[in-house]
């Protein structure tokens, strides 16, 4: 991201770290102390809703001291997929991504006192790319379930519902799950909404109903567009994006929250890289106590989303 301007931190509580990235350690014997280095970190841009609470996050020395030595020296590299408001979102620039997720990821590398960078990838490219070790973690209002917790290992950060949106003044008569039968539903492919979208389906066909026409898209916006044009009656989504959506008159859709749907998303990680696991852990559980949580959800008007502490692999 390109529109951040450094803050300079001097970070004596973090010369641990600082050895991490080539500094000689203080107990190094026959060596003379060397001055503690500088940590930038990366600043909120002026869009982000939430830039006055992050900017204001410092290091907690603890927890920095314990960050992996990769993370320490080439920072935290975060994957999400932008384009799902108001949990992630394009800032004017249209390079420069905020909502709530980048406002979060922020928040924890600056907890961490590590530095940030956010990259942009389609939703089926973000579990392998973390596997490979191209990323540190996803956060991409991605539900935690034991299909992916057989492959990353996550910290719960929100509990959320799903939604759907149809057409203004709902033309096909669509109230809930059962009134999908027979009709053209839009999904994002290989996320929360397919598999809610074939679980109704399966329901409609074991009813003796006509079965839903499922179409696939890489993301969010595609899916929506159908509604738009008509090609479908309803689009399958998590209901934080679709009652945003459905609060812009420019877009004409209406918003029905799916009862009891209500499951956590995760950031998701390497199984196997448990020192960034409890450091992400750590990290949120230290803005939670701190408020510093509450307030980045306050700024997005994302309360009833928030959990009480961060919790690993709870979805079930």
């Amino acid at each position: 991201m390109n529109t951040r301007t450094p803050t300079l931190l001097i970070a004596g509580a973090l010369l641990a770290a600082t050895a991490a990235c080539g500094a000689q350690s203080l107990d190094a014997a026959g060596s003379a102390a060397e001055p503690a280095a500088e940590v930038v970190l990366d600043e909120a841009p002026a869009e982000e809703k939430a830039a006055g609470v992050i900017n204001a996050i410092t290091p907690d020395k603890d927890l920095a001291a314990k960050v992996p030595a990769s993370v320490k020296s080439g920072g935290l590299k975060v994957v999400s997929s932008i384009g799902y408001p108001p949990m992630e979102l394009w800032a004017s620039d249209g390079k420069t991504a905020i909502g709530f997720d980048p406002a979060l990821a922020r928040a924890i590398a600056r907890k961490l006192g590590v530095k940030y960078t956010l990259t942009d990838e389609e939703f089926n490219s973000q579990i392998p790319g973390v596997l490979t070790g191209r990323y540190d973690f996803v956060i991409s209002s991605m539900t935690d379930n034991p299909e992916r917790q057989a492959k990353i290992t996550f910290v719960d950060y929100v509990q959320a519902g799903s939604g759907m949106l149809v057409k203004k003044g709902n033309p096909a008569g669509v109230a809930g799950p059962a009134d999908l039968c027979g009709k053209t539903v839009s999904v994002v492919d290989n996320g929360s909404s397919l598999e809610l979208a074939e679980k109704y389906d399966a329901d409609c066909e074991s009813g003796g109903k006509q079965a839903l026409n499922i179409l696939k898209f890489p993301g969010d916006t595609e899916a929506m567009l159908q509604v738009i044009n008509g090609r479908a009656q309803a689009t399958i989504t998590d209901y934080v994006v679709a009652a945003y959506k459905a609060a812009d008159p420019k877009v004409e859709v209406e918003a029905i929250a799916l009862e009891g749907t209500e499951s956590p998303w995760g950031i998701g990680m390497k199984p196997d890289n448990t020192a960034l696991i409890e450091s992400v852990k750590g990290a949120l559980d230290s803005l939670i106590k701190s408020g510093e949580y509450g307030k980045l959800l306050a700024a997005w008007n994302l309360d009833k989303l928030a959990v009480q502490s961060a919790v690993v692999n709870g979805g079930k």
